[in-house]
């Protein structure tokens, strides 16, 4: 089993060391900085021999050059992007799978927030990376992508198995639960959902990784196809690249 150890650094974002003990592999999913990540990686005594990176922002490769330097691991990121990831060496895509020791990850093409994006599940894991494609009750900006190409994104995860644990890479989901609750408020998971993390976030805890069941059930970028969802908006589920367009306009202007 893979053992995985969120960092948080910079306002919001979660680093992570994922230590594989049967070959005594770790690699870092975007290293925005490099000095926390070098500090935990050594107190743990984990030599750190990968970095994943899932799409080029500053904040997701920012560390790159220096714990590769530091350490002469092996940067793994989009092929679709490989020229904006700093220091890349091994590109992946769309349905390959990528073996890290004895864990093995399939790569998903997750385009919308950037045009390069991916993803990596360790399926006997249940573990998924995903950056800032899905957020917990949330997803990522369409910063060079479609409401159609991030609907196609978010559907590739949707099919993954209930028990997913959700990495994703920013504490957001305070501010998600409250916009969710504007576009879905008679959802009575979501409700509780909401509840359980302000809880969480008053006593200073993470509310990440979450499951992807409770994603598939709350999260409205998730649910642009869920007919009570369109009709607090007055659209038809018929047609949810519309439904996911307003609600992802909603959240840039909430």
């Amino acid at each position: 089993m893979l053992e995985i150890v969120q960092i948080p650094v910079l306002d919001d974002n979660y680093v992570y060391l994922v230590h594989e003990p049967g070959q005594n592999m770790t690699a870092v999913v975007d290293p925005a900085v490099a000095a926390p990540v070098l500090a935990e990686a050594k107190a743990r005594g984990w030599r750190i021999t990968h970095i994943l990176n899932t799409h080029h922002h500053p904040d997701h490769v920012g560390g790159n050059r220096e714990i590769q330097a530091a350490t002469g691991c092996t940067i793994v990121g989009p092929r679709a992007d490989a020229a904006r990831i700093p220091g890349i060496e091994i590109e992946v895509g769309d349905g390959e799978q990528y073996d890290f020791g004895n864990a093995r990850a399939t790569v998903f093409d997750v385009p919308g927030h950037t045009r390069g994006h991916i993803a990596y599940w360790f399926e006997a894991d249940d573990a998924l990376f995903c950056g800032d494609t899905l957020f917990a009750l949330g997803c990522g900006r369409l910063f060079e992508g479609t409401p159609e190409q991030m609907w196609t994104s978010l559907g590739k995860l949707r099919r993954l198995p209930d028990q997913t644990r959700v990495y994703c890479a920013h504490e957001y989901t305070q501010a998600n639960a409250r916009f969710a609750l504007s576009v879905d408020p008679d959802n009575s998971l979501l409700r509780e959902r909401a509840t359980t993390i302000d809880a969480r976030r008053a006593k200073g805890q993470p509310t990440i990784p979450s499951l992807l069941g409770d994603e598939k059930a709350t999260n409205p970028f998730l649910r642009a196809d869920a007919p009570a969802l369109a009709a607090n908006l007055d659209l038809s589920a018929d047609d949810p690249v519309r439904v996911f367009a307003e609600v992802r306009h909603r959240k840039d202007n909430f």
